[in-house]
């Protein structure tokens, strides 16, 4: 990635995609210059940041998601095109599921209040995976009540129709859902893509008003599922024990938590490796405590180590690179994995730029970074701003890397280090968040300047510390409405962390303009 920037490249002179004013017009949760942007500029930011229902240091779930939705709904109306190509992007791309989905439903929502066509479309772009057609209608409902406009319906419906299938009925059509298949059906009336797909439809329909319903002979799957569950949790554990379980799991499209429901004696051990080899990589990535602490066969283990550190995998597993820092931190206990989480990392972040020349980087530990993205997480906004920090700093050619808050200190490190191992030793918690105050302490003279942040800073802005020649990229982790500096020529901003917006930085130091990555 670094052969056209090099040293002797011109720096970046364009614009980057996200727009704000040039002059602030309000303060940063913290007092400092507060810059608003436009409205694309501020909905990207939020979406990338936002798992939709949860309070950040400075703002409640409720003001967030109420945010989020009114960007929607006139963003939507103002470019529907560009809308649906950032629902597309965000769902399949940052990987975002809720977000993608209240963007879809509220974006239709204002494109039917406008009279627009397009929702049918923009809801269609936000369903991926077969649970969220329901989802989709059960926000509808709480929403805007149990009349569902037909653009809605029909773009549900499009999402059923990609996404129901043998497996994901047995593993999402569940009685702890409020909106099973059946509903999502009954409601929308989806067209099956071929006669198998007619089968299923039919059987979701008869076994939501009939639980002795029997699947269809051309649904071998959920027939292999039928005659396993069949058995006493006894019978099952049996086929555990002699090790002829596994076969059984895999014709009948098993997940772990059906097993774990079923079998006698709870997942041990011989549970674990018999559904070991039908779990998909996140299910095998968030397990990897319970297959240690069950005592999972030692070359069991060295199978799903060597599937984690696969690139191949990997790449088709989506994951953010944020999953594996919380599965590292789950087995720290253990050395098993920590090379291969530490491989499964590397190639998440396979975009992740080799910045030639100087490089100041800065990472936000303030006390509001210390806030985890999820209710229920373990990984807080502070450890993702270092993890990427240190991923970007250990590529680059000359760099400084610097934590701060109310202080500021520069973050040792050595080039083949791994990047788990400094976000676990290497920051710490530094109080308030005196942004130009680093910057203005550890610039000298360098090629760029990289800050990753919430932008909720005190004081003046901190770009402008930096002369108008050298290129500021600043990555807001939370997507607060207002940014800590105004976006020009050389002065960058970008949402949320993933390694293709690090590998923007390479498309933007060749000379190009930043345009939003969809």
């Amino acid at each position: 990635m670094s052969k056209f920037n090099t040293t002797s490249a011109r720096s970046a002179r364009g614009q980057g995609f996200i727009q704000s004013e040039q002059v602030a017009t309000g303060t940063t949760y913290e007092g400092g210059a507060g810059y608003a942007r436009d409205q694309k500029s501020e909905l990207f930011l939020l979406g990338v940041t936002n798992f939709v229902g949860e309070n950040t240091f400075y703002e409640s779930a409720d003001k967030r998601d109420d945010r989020f939705a009114t960007l929607s709904r006139a963003v939507a109306v103002a470019d529907p095109s560009w809308m649906t190509r950032f629902v597309t992007w965000l769902r399949r791309d940052a990987n975002m599921r809720s977000a993608a989905l209240v963007a879809a439903l509220e974006g239709a929502a204002g494109l039917l209040d406008s009279g627009m066509p397009g929702g049918r479309q923009l809801v269609a772009a936000a369903l991926l995976r077969a649970d969220e057609p329901g989802e989709a209608l059960a926000y509808w409902h709480s929403k805007y009540g149990r009349s569902v406009p037909k653009p809605i319906k029909r773009g549900i419906a499009d999402g059923a129709a990609t996404t129901y299938n043998e497996y994901s009925l047995a593993k999402y059509d569940t009685a702890s859902k409020g909106y099973r298949f059946a509903d999502v059906i009954q409601l929308t009336h989806p067209t099956p893509k071929d006669e198998r797909q007619a089968d299923l439809f039919k059987f979701a329909l008869d076994r939501r008003y009939d639980s002795s319903a029997e699947a269809p002979a051309s649904l071998s799957i959920l027939a292999a599922r039928k005659e396993l569950l069949a058995l006493s949790g006894k019978e099952i554990r049996t086929l555990a024990d002699n090790g002829t379980l596994s076969e059984r799991l895999k014709g009948a499209g098993m997940t772990w938590e059906a097993l774990s429901g079923v079998i006698s004696g709870g997942m041990d051990a011989k549970a674990w490796e018999a559904i070991i080899p039908t779990m998909g990589y996140m299910a095998t990535l968030r397990n990897l405590r319970n297959f240690l602490d069950a005592g999972v066969d030692r070359k069991v283990l060295n199978s799903v180590a060597a599937r984690l550190a696969d690139p191949e995998e990997v790449a088709k597993s989506r994951q953010l690179p944020l999953r594996f820092l919380s599965a590292s931190k789950a087995v720290t206990h253990s050395a098993l994995f920590a090379q291969p989480l530490e491989d499964a990392l590397e190639a998440s972040l396979a975009n992740v730029p080799s910045l030639k020349g100087r490089t100041l980087i800065l990472v936000d530990r303030s006390a509001s970074m210390f806030w985890s993205y999820s209710e229920n997480g373990t990984v807080t906004y502070a450890d993702q701003a270092a993890l990427f920090g240190s991923a970007l700093a250990l590529r680059g050619e000359k760099v400084d890397l610097v934590e701060f808050g109310s202080t500021s200190a520069v973050v040792p490190f050595r080039k083949g280090t791994s990047v788990l191992s400094m976000v676990r030793n290497k920051f710490h918690n530094l109080g308030g968040t005196a942004t130009a105050l680093a910057v203005r302490t550890h610039f000298n003279g360098h090629d760029r300047v990289v800050i990753i942040t919430d932008e909720q800073a005190s004081g003046a802005a901190p770009t402008a510390v930096v002369p108008d020649s050298v290129p500021v990229y600043t990555f807001n982790l939370v997507g607060y409405s207002r940014g800590h500096g105004e976006s020009k020529a050389n002065r960058y901003y970008f949402g949320g962390l993933t390694d293709a917006s690090f590998g923007l930085i390479d498309l933007l130091e060749r000379g190009r303009n930043g345009d939003f990555p969809f």
